[in-house]
């Protein structure tokens, strides 16, 4: 196995030695700390959860104050967790770091051995092919039943196209679009007083979502950022409206639809 040069770096052994100083908190907390001695795999998980979304917000805010901060927060969850397994003599955090190089050392071979790739799409196809000659059953396998489920649809897509399953052109995808909404909309405006219909409806703007998020793809958009933009630009419009408004004495509850439209434009043009 060939390894590529890599570039001296000056800041190697303080970050070591930043590491080493947090492995060494870590082990003080977990022995002297009341709350961080009671802490485990399982109550642990939902504040890893919260910090993950903090650092996606920070990313979207372009703060890179924030994003040192969360990535820190997230950093500490990590070493926890090796901690814990260590102490159930399950894996330590060497284990865990020794996995992830082997893992990347094995599903880079155009970096460490002889295959070639000069283009993003042929690494990501590598990665699967490795992957289920690695053992997974399905390109799928590694796609989180938790995600949210618009998260969840990007990554089923880009999996599945790693294995070439795939449209090959977007306007064939925007195709599909215009497909599902006219499904969505034939059934929506058909008879929807019962739950298999409502299901119906609900399962066709179910297909047609996805293959917004498929186009999105194709035209590099992430559409989980995209919609997080919009609602953090309505969010700011509408609280906009809300002062507005007050500050001429007035209550959305009271005020008409148009009303509330004129405060809605100044927000939009400022």
């Amino acid at each position: 196995m060939k390894k590529p040069p890599s570039t001296p770096d000056p800041n190697r052994p303080a970050q070591l030695t930043a590491f080493d100083r947090l492995l060494t908190i870590m082990n003080e907390l977990r022995e002297n700390c009341p709350w961080d001695k009671k802490q485990t795999l399982e109550s642990l998980r939902h504040l890893t959860i919260e910090e993950t979304y903090e650092l996606s917000d920070a990313i979207l805010d372009g703060s890179l104050h924030d994003i040192r901060k969360e990535l820190g927060d997230l950093l500490l969850h990590m070493v926890f967790y090796a901690r814990i397994a260590a102490e159930q003599k399950a894996f330590d955090i060497a284990d865990v770091l020794n996995g992830i190089c082997d893992k990347l050392i094995e599903r880079h071979p155009h970096v460490y051995g002889d295959i070639v790739a000069h283009d993003e799409q042929t690494v990501k196809e590598n990665w699967e092919k490795i992957k289920l000659k690695t053992g997974n059953k399905s390109v799928l396998e590694g796609v989180p039943r938790t995600l949210p489920a618009l998260i969840k649809a990007m990554r089923i897509q880009d999996k599945a196209r790693g294995v070439g399953f795939d449209w090959e052109h977007r306007e064939q995808v925007w195709q599909k679009v215009e497909e599902e909404m006219r499904e969505f909309r034939h059934e929506i405006n058909g008879n929807t007083a019962t739950e298999s219909d409502r299901e119906r409806a609900q399962s066709e703007f179910g297909d047609l979502l996805f293959s917004l998020v498929n186009y999105a793809r194709f035209v590099n958009i992430d559409p989980e950022e995209a919609l997080e933009r919009t609602n953090r630009k309505f969010i700011k419009r509408f609280q906009y409206l809300e002062t507005a408004a007050a500050k001429d004495g007035k209550k959305l509850g009271e005020m008409s639809l148009s009303e509330m439209d004129v405060y809605w434009e100044q927000a939009k043009r400022l």
